[in-house]
């Protein structure tokens, strides 16, 4: 099946791709969450808009990556959450509360799909979050997570 991908899909494309997949993961998965459109000539036609949108969202090119990664080394992210009395949290933080942070602090504004939390934080204390800004670069931010 030829479908043209809506949004980022690991492991597949990014948005504006046109992919060849199964039928079953097409029709079953990517279809029915809007991942991804059937490519037919009037689709392909979208597909530059798709990718001009995708353009004006993301990093530039590698040196505006480095850029935006130096800026993120030297920030000092606090996150404010609420917490019972031995430190762990009512619920967890999210990427999206991340980028929130990450922007409150005075850095740049990130996507929240390219912040990478590999275990969910459910308490207090310092941790540090993986942001993939291009494909060759990796920033790492530095979170604080603290009591309300």
């Amino acid at each position: 099946m030829k479908l043209i991908l809506t949004q980022e899909v690991p492991g597949l494309g990014s948005p504006g791709d046109i992919v060849e997949v199964a039928n079953g993961y097409g029709r079953n998965y990517l279809v029915p969450r809007k991942y991804a459109i059937i490519a037919t000539k009037g689709a392909e036609r979208q597909v530059e808009q798709i990718k001009r949108a995708r353009s004006a969202r993301a990093v530039r090119d590698l040196g505006h990556a480095q850029e935006i990664a130096g800026q993120l080394g030297g920030l000092k992210v606090e996150l404010i959450s609420r917490a019972g009395k031995e430190g762990r949290l009512f619920g967890s933080v999210t990427a999206a509360d991340v980028v929130e942070a990450v922007t409150a602090a005075g850095g740049p504004e990130l996507d929240r799909r390219r912040v990478e939390l590999t275990t969910p934080i459910k308490s207090l204390g310092a941790y540090t979050v993986a942001v993939h800004l291009h494909p060759e670069v990796t920033a790492s931010v530095k979170l604080q997570v603290k009591k309300a």
